[in-house]
C-alpha cells in the first residue's frame, strides 16, 4: 500500500486501486470483482475482472445493476448508475494497509430490493461508523431481476447467487491488503439482502467464505426451479422468442424488464394507487413475492433454507435474525376506511388462510381494526414467523443463534416499518435522507445500542444478550429503552410449521 494525505492506493489480485479519505476512514469504491455481465457474458456465470496496468481510480461508485428504484418495495435512498461494469465491491477502511498480525473483522453487505431492484451505493451503507469502531465493511452489487435469476433453459441458474459467491471470493482473496481478516467475515443484509445472506448460510459451498451472519427482515429461500422455470418461458413467450441465451440476447436490457414487470410479482414498474383495498393482500399473500430470486436447484442451493438449516448445514456459523415489528403494514393503510366495518375473517378467508388459523390469529391480536390485523397478518406471515421458524430449527440443531425485534415506531411512518432499522444499524441517523423514515429526532441512544451490539458481534461473535433456546426463547427488542423479554415472538406462533411449534 501506498499512500498520500488524500489518497491511499491498494494493490489487489487484478491491479492497484486508488481511494480517499474521509476524516478516519478511507473509502474505494466501483472496484470491479467481474468483468461486465455484457454481451457474451449477460447469461453467465461472472467471469473474475481481467488484471489491469497502473492505477485504477476507486473515487465513486461503479455502475449499477438496478435501472429504476423499487419504492414499492424499498424506503432507503438506493441510487441508480448508469453503464456495463455492474458487478463492483465497495471497500471503507480505517486502515489500508495489511496488518502485521491479525486484521481487522470484516462486515460484508449485500443489499435487498426484491431482487429485482437496490443498490450498493446508498449513502446509508457508507461504512464510516463501522470503521471508526474497527470494523473493514464491503459493500457489493449483483445481478438483478431476470438477468440475475431468471430461468433460461442453456444458462446456469441463480447468476445472481453466482455473483455473490465470486464477490466473497474477492474479499477473501484481498481483504487482507485492506486492513481486513478474511478469517472473520460477517455477512449481512436487509430485506432481499436479508434472504441473501440467509441463502449463503445454508449453501454447502459458501460455507469457507465467512463466519458469521447477520439477517435483518430477510425471507428464506424455497422457489424451486419447476416454479422458475415456468416464469422464465412465459417471459420468454412474451418477448416473441425462444427461452434461450440466443433467444434471449436478442432483447434489450429495457425489453426485459418490462417483460419482467408482467412476469414478477415485484418489478421496477410504476406503481400506483390501486382501486382494489385488498391488492397488497393478494399480492404478498395470494400471488406470493420474489418471484425472480435464488431458487433450490439440487445443485449449488441443493436445499431450501429452512431444511438445509434443520440438516445442519451452517450451524458452526453464529447468526443474528430478526424483522421490524410491523414490516409490511403499510401494504393495507389505504384500506382501513373500506375494511372498517369488514370482519377479518372474512377478509383473510378471501386469500386462502384456514378458519383454524385465523381463529387462532385474530385471537391473538385483540384490539386492532381490520384493516390493521390484516397488515400485521401480512408482517409476520412473510417476515415475523419465518424469523421465529429458522431461530427455532437452528436452535434445535445446537446452531449458535440470536433472535431480536426493532420495535422503535417512527412518527413518521406510525409504526417501526420495513427499513427503519437499517440507519440505526449503520449509525447513519445524520444521513438527509433519514428524516423521512425516521423523523427529525431519531433517538441516537437506539442507534448506539443497535450499532454496538453489531459491532460486538462481527468482531466476538456475542452480540450481548442471551442465544435464543426453546426454554428461555430470549428476544432482544431494540427500542427506547431496549430490553431483553421471553418468546418475543409469541403472537406469531400460530403461523409456524407444525412439526416446529
Amino acid at each position: 500500500m501506498t499512500t498520500s494525505a488524500q489518497h491511499p492506493e491498494v494493490t489487489t489480485t487484478a491491479g492497484t486501486v486508488r481511494g480517499f479519505w474521509r476524516e478516519n476512514s478511507a473509502a474505494f469504491l466501483g472496484i470491479p470483482f467481474a468483468e461486465p455481465p455484457v454481451g457474451e457474458n449477460r447469461f453467465q456465470a461472472p467471469v473474475p475482472h481481467r488484471p489491469w496496468e497502473g492505477v485504477r481510480d476507486a473515487l465513486e461508485h461503479g455502475a449499477t445493476p438496478q435501472r429504476k428504484a423499487l419504492a414499492e418495495v424499498t424506503l432507503i435512498p438506493e441510487p441508480s448508475i448508469l453503464g456495463e461494469s455492474t458487478l463492483n465491491v465497495n471497500v471503507f477502511t480505517p486502515s489500508p494497509v495489511e496488518a502485521d498480525g491479525v486484521g481487522l473483522p470484516v462486515l460484508v453487505w449485500i443489499h435487498g430490493g426484491g431482487y429485482v431492484a437496490g443498490s450498493p451505493a446508498s449513502p446509508w451503507y457508507d461504512g464510516a461508523a463501522f470503521n471508526r469502531d474497527g470494523v473493514v465493511t464491503v459493500s457489493v452489487s449483483y445481478r438483478l431481476g431476470f438477468d440475475g435469476f431468471g430461468w433460461i433453459e442453456d444458462a446456469p441458474s441463480n447468476r445472481g447467487v453466482l455473483d455473490w459467491l465470486l464477490a466473497l471470493e474477492w474479499v477473501k482473496d484481498n481483504i487482507a491488503a485492506f486492513g481486513g481478516d478474511p478469517s472473520r467475515v460477517t455477512l449481512s443484509g436487509q430485506s432481499a439482502g436479508g434472504g441473501a445472506v440467509q441463502t449463503l448460510l445454508a449453501m454447502p459451498s459458501a460455507q469457507p467464505l465467512f463466519k458469521s451472519v447477520i439477517s435483518l427482515s430477510g425471507p428464506p429461500t424455497a422457489a424451486t426451479l419447476e416454479e422458475s422455470e415456468e416464469l422464465g418461458r412465459k417471459l420468454a413467450e412474451l418477448g416473441g422468442v425462444a427461452p434461450t441465451i440466443a433467444g434471449l440476447s436478442t432483447l434489450s436490457e429495457a425489453e426485459v424488464l418490462a417483460l419482467q414487470g408482467q412476469v414478477s410479482s415485484l418489478s421496477a414498474g410504476d406503481g400506483g394507487a390501486d382501486a382494489d383495498p385488498l391488492a397488497g393482500l393478494k399480492m404478498f399473500l395470494g400471488g406470493g413475492t420474489l418471484t425472480l430470486g435464488p431458487v433450490v436447484d439440487g445443485e449449488l442451493i441443493p436445499l431450501g433454507t429452512v431444511d438445509a438449516l434443520a440438516a445442519g448445514i451452517g450451524a458452526d456459523k453464529e447468526l443474528i435474525i430478526g424483522t421490524t415489528d410491523n414490516e409490511f403494514n403499510m401494504v393495507m393503510a389505504g384500506a382501513r376506511d373500506a375494511l372498517a366495518e369488514v370482519p377479518p375473517a372474512a377478509v383473510l378467508g378471501s386469500v386462502g388462510v384456514a378458519p383454524a388459523l385465523i381463529e387462532a390469529y385474530v385471537a391473538s391480536h385483540p384490539g386492532l381494526g381490520t384493516a390493521e390485523l390484516v397488515g400485521q397478518y401480512v408482517t409476520d406471515f412473510m417476515f415475523r414467523a419465518p424469523s421465529l421458524n429458522l431461530a427455532e430449527v437452528r436452535a434445535a440443531a445446537g446452531a449458535p443463534t440470536w433472535l431480536y425485534r426493532f420495535s422503535w415506531k417512527s412518527p413518521t411512518m406510525g409504526d417501526a416499518c420495513h427499513c427503519i432499522d437499517v440507519p440505526f444499524m449503520w449509525d447513519v441517523l445524520g444521513e438527509e435522507h433519514v428524516p423521512a423514515i425516521a423523523g427529525t429526532e431519531p433517538p441516537q441512544e437506539l442507534a448506539d445500542g443497535l450499532h454496538a451490539s453489531s459491532v460486538a458481534f462481527i468482531a466476538t461473535g456475542q452480540p450481548g444478550w442471551p442465544a435464543y433456546d426453546d426454554v428461555d426463547r430470549a428476544v432482544r427488542v431494540y427500542d427506547v429503552p431496549t430490553s431483553v423479554v421471553r418468546d418475543g415472538y409469541g403472537d406469531t406462533r400460530a403461523l409456524l410449521p407444525e412439526r416446529v411449534s
